[in-house]
């Protein structure tokens, strides 16, 4: 009877233990599963930057190529839709194009566009065509005798940037500018510039 009752109790202690200690221990939770979302590069908002690029141009009714060297500035403003980017930029660039035929030089001091710009971004890497209005000085000199045109026309082109920061991009882009038709009298005709421009920038978003 006592031998009973003392192994009664050893196995309820047993039990009561094993219990208690199941309570104290508990596999860790596992935690909830969240999938990985990788960051999405804004172009949204207002920009100005800088380019620096090379000019090849063709003088319509002459033999003038007038090319060099030209920079100046861009300013725009992009809007995002998921991968779609539209907005608005306009540049003024200074250039070194120039040509002599017969006995005239003709030069091309400046110009700037107008433009629209559509794209589509892989994130942080944006491909975009452009198309808008060009507008640039002529200039004709004979002699000592200089003559200057305003001149009116279309662009078109296309590009590729990149961003490097949330708020700092590079680019590379092409642009083909017709400046129309202007008459000039030192060299007795009109004269129409066309040109192909590469040329690369970096831009500060705000």
């Amino acid at each position: 009877m006592c031998r009973r009752l003392v192994n009664g109790t050893a196995a309820l202690v047993f039990t009561a233990t094993a219990a208690s200690a199941a309570d104290v221990y508990r596999a860790p939770a596992t935690a909830p599963y969240v999938p990985y979302v990788a960051s999405t590069y804004s172009w949204m908002g207002p920009y100005i930057g800088a380019n620096f690029g090379y000019q090849w141009s063709d003088l319509s009714n002459s033999d003038a190529k007038p090319s060099g060297i030209q920079g100046g500035f861009q300013t725009g403003y992009n809007w995002q839709y998921n991968q779609l980017v539209l907005g608005g930029e306009t540049d003024f660039q200074l250039s070194a194009a120039r040509d002599t035929f017969a006995n005239y030089q003709f030069s091309n001091p400046w110009f700037g566009t107008v433009r629209g710009r559509a794209g589509f971004a892989l994130n942080n890497i944006l491909f975009y065509g452009t198309l808008g209005l060009a507008y640039g000085q002529g200039e004709v000199d004979t002699t000592g005798i200089a003559e200057n045109n305003m001149h009116f026309g279309w662009t078109a082109g296309g590009g590729l940037e990149v961003g490097l920061a949330h708020n700092v991009s590079l680019k590379a882009e092409y642009l083909y500018i017709d400046l129309g038709s202007q008459p000039y009298t030192l060299t007795r005709t009109s004269n129409e510039l066309t040109s192909n421009i590469l040329r690369f920038g970096v831009n500060y978003r705000f």
